[in-house]
């Protein structure tokens, strides 16, 4: 199979940056109006709830279907679905963010979702340091 294409979930993509923030300040900013707004879409409102719908202010809809507090967002978007995690490290002062998305619908968009996503965590780094 070639990479990227899984049996059960098709064509997914994942990206992670290790960045020098312990996962409480990563998690409450990525789990607040800021940060949803840019991994899923201005004006994201979550309820940290499985089965709760969402919306952005462009009209995206889905599905919360997952939501671990200080630890994963699991959602639909489209006809994919989109989880953000979080791993600590051992010392508290840095953690792992992962963004991962599957059924994609082919390889090309496998890496025009690579690019979208090393792009949003790119941005969510920059937030952070002006933090």
């Amino acid at each position: 199979m070639p990479t990227g294409l899984t049996k059960d979930a098709g064509w997914q993509i994942g990206v992670s940056r290790t960045l020098p923030h312990p996962a409480s300040v990563v998690w409450d900013f990525i789990s607040s109006p800021d940060g949803l707004a840019l991994w899923l879409g201005p004006g994201t409102v979550l309820t940290p709830e499985r089965g709760a719908p969402y919306r952005t202010a462009a009209g995206e809809t889905g599905e919360v279907r997952g939501y671990r507090a200080a630890d994963r967002i699991r959602v639909t978007h489209g006809t994919t679905t989109v989880q953000v995690a979080l791993a600590p490290a051992a010392d508290g002062a840095r953690t792992m963010l992962r963004f991962h998305q599957e059924h994609l619908a082919s390889a090309e968009q496998r890496e025009q979702q690579r690019a979208h996503w090393q792009h949003i965590m790119d941005e969510v780094a920059a937030a952070l340091d002006q933090q």
